[in-house]
């Protein structure tokens, strides 16, 4: 746990309580949920009987896929996808899949099933000092499950760090998804998701989140944060986010591409954003515009830039086409979201443009409490 005030001399000498270490997680995502071939993959290989079910049908598959896709302990891979969406890597056909489903069904979900899903989630509340009034008070969450892009992390907290001691921010930085709760979330007027994948709160931490958004919170993400190929909380990427992830281009990974912004949206004008720039970065695309969930966009790429290709979809399924939108904000309640999809590259966040979005967009959705009026 980190928190950054404006001055080394203010950091000076502050004392930072360790977290109150909870008793173990009761009331984790999925806990009671059936086995099925939708159940975190995670969860399928904690089970010795869920395994052995994979197993039967696909020997040896499981054991061949990557480490970080298969491991058990998080941050894995094995978070973020299904025993479904796993079969593009074991190769196991859709009628597999079906015989897979219906005898994973048929397993019962035992005391120590419940407890296995569990363990990687935490009520562990952290104790920030009392954050300084009148100035921005952000809370960045950095608890990974999923897929930790360990460059990608660190390069955003470095440039987040950066922007509190030039904006005269107050900062706190922490790995305990035990933060989210309503007392703690009252000291702060956003938290911000870096480059989060996975589930990593419980439900009643889930609630916190909500509630915080529906009074007038504020919420940041970048990049990662909306990236996982499999999600087990819709009002997150539904809502939330507000669009759910395809995909990204492995031929070549990071390219050069065309941003387009829209200059009339506020965050665009208060970052000084050009109509449009070139940069290099790894370029999400997503099933749906985030437009449908009422979001506005701030900036979009011109497909035309540059080459959508995977292996892992048929060709066209990166296609979004002329509306391909790249960062943008949204009201839940009276609460204010921001999203940028830039920030797989330790680089962007030393981009210029890349950056005054991000820097513009936290302070937005943590100071613009007019943006988003009661309704």
């Amino acid at each position: 746990m980190k928190v950054v005030l404006t001055t080394a001399a203010a950091l000076a000498g502050l004392a930072l309580a360790a977290p109150a270490i909870a008793g173990p997680v009761t009331d984790c995502p999925n806990r009671d949920v059936p086995f099925s071939a939708q159940s975190p993959l995670i969860d399928v290989l904690l089970s010795p009987a869920a395994k052995a079910v994979i197993d039967k049908h696909a020997p040896g598959r499981l054991d061949k896929m990557p480490p970080n896709f298969a491991g058990t302990k998080t941050p894995s891979f094995a978070s973020i996808l299904t025993a479904e969406s796993a079969t593009r890597f074991t190769g196991m056909s859709a009628d597999k899949v079906a015989e897979i489903d219906k005898e994973l069904r048929a397993l019962p979900v035992t005391a120590a099933d419940k407890a296995a899903r569990c363990q990687r989630f935490d009520n562990d509340v952290p104790t920030f000092p009392a954050m300084p009034k009148g100035k921005v008070r952000l809370l960045v969450m950095e608890k990974i499950n999923g897929f930790k892009d360990v460059p990608s992390v660190e390069a955003a907290h470095a440039a987040l760090t950066a922007m509190a001691e030039r904006k005269g921010w107050a900062i706190a930085f922490t790995e305990k998804g035990g933060a989210i709760n309503a007392r703690t979330l009252g000291q702060f007027d956003a938290v911000i998701w870096n480059n989060i994948s996975g589930d990593i709160l419980t439900l009643s931490q889930r609630k916190a989140l909500q509630s915080f958004l529906a009074k007038g919170g504020g919420f940041a993400a970048m990049h990662g944060s909306a990236g996982d190929p499999a999600y087990f909380w819709d009002w997150y990427a539904d809502k939330l986010i507000g669009a759910r992830f395809t995909g990204h281009p492995m031929a070549p990974q990071f390219q050069e591409a065309r941003v387009i912004v829209s200059t009339d949206h506020p965050i665009a004008k208060a970052a000084k954003l050009p109509r449009e720039w070139r940069m290099t970065d790894e370029w999400y695309s997503f099933k749906t515009s985030p437009r449908a969930a009422g979001a506005q966009v701030i900036a979009s790429l011109d497909e035309g830039s540059y080459t959508r290709k995977s292996p892992m979809g048929p060709d066209g399924y990166l296609d979004m086409g002329n509306d391909h939108p790249l960062a943008w904000t949204n009201c839940i309640g009276r609460g204010r979201m921001f999203y940028s999809s830039i920030g797989h590259m330790p680089q962007t966040y030393t981009q210029p443009q890349a950056l005054a979005l991000l820097e513009a967009g936290i302070d937005w959705a943590a100071s613009n409490k007019k943006a988003c009026p009661a309704r």
